[in-house]
């Protein structure tokens, strides 16, 4: 076993980043609000599975079915992209006629489990070791849980306004974040 913790501060910092949770808030609110529950443990569990799996598979899956990592991350920008729209103009892209939870899609995959979080694991795969890799994976998935349980009390607190207010802000980040993913991956596609 190689753990060190240098690598998994360095590891659970980046994929905090990437997950970026707390700016997911209004999101997974606005979810919560449309299908009425959200399966927090269900949630987590089928995103760190996601995870973990696409840690020691993810670039064989691809390549077996003839994706690079880069279109899958294309792909995960367009996906961020209008989820960032959805936010930010208070429309509704996402429509499901009998929608039953949000748990797994959008929120286990791709809101926690996306495409930037699988190009991280990526790059985190050949720079760690895959136990300190996982180690920060399960810091990450806790804090998830956390939130995720906690998104009724957040609301409580920050009010319909102050939902609103952060809903745009972490809208325009999402769409900057989207559009980052989508032009350095789309130089590699050519």
């Amino acid at each position: 076993m190689n753990f060190n913790l240098r690598e998994i501060a360095s590891a659970s910092m980046i994929l905090f980043a990437v997950i970026d949770i707390v700016g997911s808030v209004p999101i997974i609110i606005s979810l919560r609000n449309k299908v009425g529950h959200i399966q927090s443990g269900k949630a987590t569990i089928v995103a760190a599975c996601i995870m973990i799996a696409f840690l020691f598979i993810g670039e064989e899956i691809l390549k077996l079915i003839g994706i690079d990592v880069n279109s899958f991350a294309v792909a995960g920008a367009f996906v961020l992209f209008f989820l960032a729209i959805e936010m930010i103009l208070g429309i509704a892209l996402y429509k499901d006629d009998a929608p039953e939870s949000a748990s797994i899609v959008p929120i286990a995959f791709p809101l926690i489990a996306g495409a930037g979080t699988m190009t991280a694991l990526l790059s985190l795969r050949a720079e760690f070791y895959v136990e300190n890799i996982i180690v920060a994976i399960i810091i990450n998935i806790i804090f998830v849980y956390i939130v995720l349980k906690s998104s009724k009390a957040i609301e409580r607190i920050l009010g319909k306004n102050g939902i609103n207010i952060i809903r745009k802000v972490f809208g325009v980040i999402l769409l900057a974040i989207a559009v980052k993913l989508f032009t350095s991956n789309i130089n590699q596609l050519f």
